[in-house]
């Protein structure tokens, strides 16, 4: 059986984000941040008809605030590049740079595939499972994905202002969009 391995990554057009919302007594005045991370690299091994392995690193420096809703004040440029600095400090990017997911089990579906492996995130690894849908498009498949991540399961204390009278929740939203040409 021959091995083939693709290799996706965000200069293909594909999407890796977090969404985030926000609670708390005031939460009115916070902004629902979609937050792109703009470097990363999704290596798929296949063996025949089905993946064997799924690696996928994002660079955690390189998130980027690209959309914002909600808020009591209009979203400009000086709030991106807080909300940006804010969520480096919250995953203490120069100390761990790297988040990382290893699959450890790759069960078909209907319309995709369930990866169990082990994510790590700020230096803590825990045991996920992601659902990934896969659609035939006929030239190309289309890949997505969206899973819930506690922040505290990895140590990150979700950002907070106002004596935690406006927080972000600590279950964020992770996506990930992207298509793999046929070879």
């Amino acid at each position: 059986m021959t091995t083939v391995t693709w290799t996706l990554d965000s200069s293909d057009g594909g999407q890796l984000a977090v969404r985030t919302d926000v609670t708390g007594r005031a939460a009115k005045m916070g902004h629902r941040l979609t937050i792109a991370v703009t470097s990363w690299t999704a290596t798929v091994e296949w063996s025949g008809d089905a993946p064997t392995a799924i690696t996928l690193v994002a660079e955690v420096s390189s998130l980027d605030v690209v959309h914002a809703e909600g808020g009591l004040t209009p979203w400009l440029g000086p709030e991106k590049i807080v909300a940006k600095a804010n969520a480096l400090k919250s995953f203490d990017a120069d100390r761990y740079p790297s988040i990382r997911f290893r699959s450890e089990e790759i069960t078909a579906g209907d319309s995709g595939f369930r990866l169990a492996g082990t994510l790590e995130i700020h230096g803590v690894s825990r045991k996920i499972t992601v659902d990934v849908n896969v659609t035939d498009l006929g030239d190309r498949w289309h890949i997505v994905s969206e899973s819930i991540v506690r922040q505290s399961d990895y140590k990150i204390t979700p950002y907070s202002q106002m004596f935690g009278a406006m927080k972000v929740v600590d279950e964020v939203t992770v996506t990930f969009d992207a298509e793999y040409r046929k070879p």
